[in-house]
């Protein structure tokens, strides 16, 4: 396996691995511990440009009911109407709409991100974690990247109270991404 860290010979059009790439979230559960989970089925693709990377894009489309927490009930529960209503929207989007490099291997890319037909801005920090060509003869690009949203922001408010105060299911979300990408032939 080879491997780059020269920007510019990264330009160009690439595809999220699914198979090698997560798209996860941390809940604060009951006020005293982190429930995590990710999305299964999710597909995008990446606009690279390493000259000028303000140039680079990227777009995410996540289908809602590949949604796992590990626990069946609970991801029954995030498909239902209380949460996601996966009928009625199954798709999260995230589409780009700046990018900028922060020094070293640090990004920033900020975008929309809808969810229930609510289209909000979020910024994701991104580490580059480099470039390889893989031994199928695949050039690759790695980053991981993690942000901070409120789900009351997409209109994700159903909760419980709790007896010694506080909620059950925290309103801020920690969102990760693990992104491995293949350069389009």
């Amino acid at each position: 396996m080879t491997t780059t860290t020269d920007l510019a010979t990264l330009t160009g059009d690439y595809t999220i691995d699914p198979t090698h790439t997560t798209i996860g979230f941390t809940a604060r559960h009951a006020m005293v511990t982190n429930v995590k989970g990710k999305f299964r089925d999710f597909a995008g693709s990446l606009h690279l440009d390493g000259t000028d990377p303000s140039r680079s894009s990227a777009s995410l489309d996540v289908k809602m009911d590949s949604i796992d927490t590990g626990n069946a009930d609970r991801d029954g529960h995030l498909r239902s109407a209380d949460f996601f209503r996966t009928d009625e929207f199954p798709t999260m989007t995230f589409r780009s709409t700046r990018a900028e490099a922060l020094g070293g291997d640090d990004y920033r890319i900020t975008g929309d991100l809808s969810i229930l037909g609510v289209t909000r801005p979020v910024t994701i920090d991104l580490e580059f974690n480099g470039a390889a060509t893989d031994p199928f003869g695949n050039e690759r690009v790695g980053f991981e990247g993690k942000a901070t949203i409120l789900r009351s922001e997409w209109g994700l408010t159903w909760n419980a109270a709790l007896e010694t105060g506080g909620f059950l299911v925290s309103d801020k979300i920690k969102l990760t991404f693990d992104i491995s990408a293949i350069r389009n032939a």
